[in-house]
């Protein structure tokens, strides 16, 4: 699996949301292109879509602009991917045992490990909340372990 471009910038938008939840009232898009790098037309699409989650909510007019729909420790990362990137899977193949599946030589059991790798995924990206990715940005909590560490 691969994270979209719009489900890396769905995450960097509401971390910076979640990172600066003390400010009272809505952040312009504006402001979150600043603080992000991000580009704002494409930020404002994306906000839309999370917005279509749930998973914000916006305020129109002067002073307007986006809040987080629930606190950051209930806004889990598999949740933002999905708004932007749609079914967290490793592929579009089909399922096991269904419309004919596994009429060819070893397709079913891959089929099944696919299925399998897309389950590890989507518990993997709902492991981590927007809480828990802003105390690693802050300094209070370990960054996960990549390869590059061993």
């Amino acid at each position: 699996m691969r994270v979209s471009t719009r489900g890396d910038y769905a995450s960097r938008a509401l971390l910076s949301l979640a990172l600066h939840e003390e400010h009272v009232g809505p952040t312009s898009v504006r402001d979150i292109a600043a603080r992000t790098g991000l580009p704002q037309p494409y930020l404002e699409q994306i906000l839309l879509a999370l917005k279509g989650a749930g998973l914000v909510r916006s305020k129109r007019g002067v002073g307007g602009g986006y809040v987080l729909a629930r606190t950051p420790a209930e806004i889990h990362l598999s949740e933002i991917v999905r708004a932007v990137d749609g079914p967290i899977v490793a592929g579009d193949f089909g399922e096991p045992h269904a419309d004919g599946a596994c009429d060819h030589e070893g397709q079913c059991v891959l089929l099944a490990v696919w299925q399998s790798v897309g389950d590890e995924m989507r518990a993997l990206l709902d492991s981590y909340t927007l809480a828990d990715i802003a105390k690693m940005a802050g300094g209070k909590a370990d960054w996960p372990a990549t390869n590059a560490d061993t």
